[in-house]
């Protein structure tokens, strides 16, 4: 049963750095030397550097190769998923964001391995990247399997927020879209409520179907395996940028 938040009322005031973290360890094991090496020798240069405050990135121009449209997947986790997105999307610019040490340095394997010069990473908090993006600048955002903080106590360190969302709606060009998973079915209604909230985001679904099914092209992750060999069915939502009514 999906969580019933429709009478909580909008979240406002303070910052995410002084109220929520919404990511829990930023390293898990420790690192091989190999690891270690292609950390220090991979991720200064696929890192986005962020510009003076007030100021906003140029988005394609943070690909050495030319982009058609930029994405966005915020908590990429180990990387799979944005690596087969970018291995079969070679015109799309895609910046992964997640501050997870051992996730990053699974994708910068990924991304040697597969000659990937269209992947950039940010390995901070994901609100400063999105508050250094112009309006109207991303094709896609994905937010794939976010840590739930299912306790009640928790819940304000969730990223989707009414804060994050219309973040998201204002980087997101028109018709663009955002895309959330998750075999949670509170977050997945949270998340509903929330974005029933944004007069910009228009959740796409016609059926019952439309949100069963995995996203086109979908690679899968170890986090949706995990879920799936433990009996919790995935949802995945998509809402599309609109003009507000």
């Amino acid at each position: 049963m999906m969580g019933r938040d429709d009478d909580i009322p909008p979240e406002t005031g303070g910052t995410a750095e002084t109220e929520r973290a919404f990511y829990g360890r930023r390293k898990g094991k420790r690192l091989r030397p190999g690891q270690e090496q292609r950390l220090e020798g991979a991720l200064p240069r696929l890192r986005v550097a962020l510009p003076e405050r007030g100021e906003f990135l140029d988005p394609p121009a943070l690909f050495p190769v030319p982009v058609d449209e930029v994405w966005l997947e915020i908590g990429f986790g180990g990387g799979e998923h944005l690596a087969a997105q970018a291995e079969g999307h070679r015109q799309a610019g895609i910046i992964g964001c997640e501050p997870f040490v051992n996730g990053v340095v699974k994708l910068l394997r990924a991304v040697d391995e597969r000659g990937l010069r269209n992947v950039r990473v940010w390995d901070e908090d994901a609100t400063a990247l999105l508050a250094a993006l112009p309006d109207a600048s991303l094709a896609r955002v994905y937010l794939l399997y976010p840590d739930p903080w299912p306790k009640r106590r928790q819940r304000k360190r969730r990223f989707v927020s009414d804060a994050s969302l219309a973040e998201i709606a204002r980087v997101l060009r028109p018709g663009g879209h955002f895309r959330f998973a998750s075999d949670i079915d509170d977050y997945v209604g949270w998340t509903l409520v929330r974005a029933s909230r944004c007069p910009q985001l228009r959740w796409t679904a016609e059926g019952a179907d439309d949100w069963r099914r995995p996203f086109p092209g979908w690679p899968g992750t170890r986090y949706e395996a995990k879920a799936l060999a433990a009996g919790r069915l995935p949802s995945y939502l998509t809402f599309e940028r609109v003009e507000a009514a």
